[in-house]
């Protein structure tokens, strides 16, 4: 694009050191049918702890390139640390990659630094921002899913995540929202929008994950109902400096549960 750094293949815009620091903490996302833990998602977090706003409320537009590539760079260092077996989905920021080929640089040079497989890497589509060029967006994922990527919607249903877009995307996940899964397994009209997204979503061949799962109850309901990819507290908080691995007898209880069709 026009107002890309590049140089010699190499996005410039994106180099130079942050004003601060910041960690990752990772959440584990399931999949019930398998009962494992099959991605976790990297979040930001402040190098104590402190939330993903104390860091993100730094990041001004001067500092927005160079921290979106310093966030993939620091989740894969520390996935690969942690010896991650799973998938790893980062959230990107669209109007911070002006050429998918340029800005992808630094996660290949890391990705090989580590030994990290690229087809192993998911890029999530972030809510916070409105994507001022649909089509820029469309060729970030075609060119991503060239490289061997894989790419999900994030916060589908929320913000500026809204059915509209995937009139023109075509993203391999799609994530919903918190806002229509808690309570969905007593409250008929959030039941009747997850069934109709199941429905899109096997049309344009995408895999669902349910975001903000907090109870057993919206747990199994999502299952049965064809949502068996979840991630909320309910299965793990996002932990910094270590991955949950106790969730495999919680997960072989689902999964008995919802093949025997009895809830407890």
């Amino acid at each position: 694009m026009a107002n890309c750094a590049r140089v010699n293949g190499v996005c410039k815009r994106c180099e130079g050191e942050l004003p601060f620091e910041f960690t990752m903490a990772f959440q584990p996302i399931v999949e019930l049918s398998k009962a494992r833990v099959v991605t976790h998602e990297a979040l930001v977090r402040g190098p104590n702890g402190e939330s993903a706003w104390s860091i993100l409320s730094q990041v001004t537009d001067d500092l927005l390139y160079r921290f979106d590539q310093a966030c993939r760079v620091r989740a894969i260092e520390l996935a690969s640390e942690l010896g991650m077996e799973t998938d790893l989905s980062i959230n990107f920021l669209p109007n911070a990659v002006y050429e998918p080929e340029a800005c992808i640089q630094a996660t290949l040079e890391v990705s090989q630094r580590v030994g990290w497989p690229t087809n192993k890497l998911i890029f999530e589509i972030t809510e916070t921002e409105r994507v001022r060029d649909r089509q820029h967006l469309c060729n970030i994922i075609d060119a991503y899913r060239s490289m061997g990527f894989k790419t999900a919607l994030d916060d589908f249903g929320n913000g500026y995540a809204n059915l509209d877009l995937l009139t023109v995307l075509a993203p391999d996940k799609l994530k919903i929202d918190r806002e229509l899964v808690m309570h969905c397994d007593q409250h008929p009209r959030r039941q009747a929008l997850l069934n109709a997204i199941i429905l899109l979503a096997r049309e344009l061949d995408m895999t669902l994950i349910a975001e903000g799962v907090e109870t057993r109850q919206e747990a199994l309901w999502l299952a049965r109902a064809g949502i068996t990819r979840q991630q909320g507290f309910f299965y793990a908080k996002p932990r910094i400096g270590e991955l949950a691995t106790e969730l495999t007898p919680i997960l072989e209880a689902l999964g008995h549960e919802i093949s025997s069709g009895m809830e407890r």
